[in-house]
């Protein structure tokens, strides 16, 4: 399956980038509903490093995903994909890409659910909806950040 966000962000692509590169950006990006804890963080400069993350799926089912840095292009992409966690498989593409007096911001991730066939048909119901809300958060938090000059 997959699943892509766009966004237009008045900044140009390396201060979008380097968004991303900061040591806090992913306590920024992750949504406060999540209910998630940062166990280790990786730094996306270095591919092989791991990001471990731990949180409850439905507010009661402990999950800790493990994510390693695969590829890294400043500043137009960087991908990391699960090592261990509650998909069968993930892959996600952060691209930066220069568009007129900004850039464009796109995540496209590409994911088997858990569960087989259950997840398949469960994945537009719940899973597309949660990443719909999630990434409209991280990509205004990123806009934010990146338009305000901080």
């Amino acid at each position: 399956m997959k699943f892509r966000k766009e966004s237009f962000i008045y900044a140009a692509p390396e201060r979008v980038f380097g968004f991303h590169e900061m040591p806090d950006a992913i306590e920024r990006l992750i949504p406060p509903w999540e209910n998630a804890r940062i166990v280790e963080r990786a730094d996306i400069s270095k591919v092989g490093s791991r990001a471990i993350i731990e949180q409850k799926i439905f507010g009661v089912v402990p999950s800790r995903w493990v994510a390693e840095h695969t590829v890294y292009d400043p500043p137009r992409m960087f991908e990391d994909v699960q090592v261990s966690g509650p998909f069968a498989s993930w892959k996600h593409q952060h691209i930066v890409k220069a568009e007129g007096e900004g850039s464009r911001l796109i995540d496209e991730i590409e994911f088997e659910p858990p569960l087989w066939i259950f997840g398949q048909m469960a994945a537009p119901f719940v899973i597309v909806p949660k990443l719909e809300r999630m990434f409209e958060y991280r990509h205004r938090v990123t806009k934010e950040w990146c338009e305000s000059g901080e």
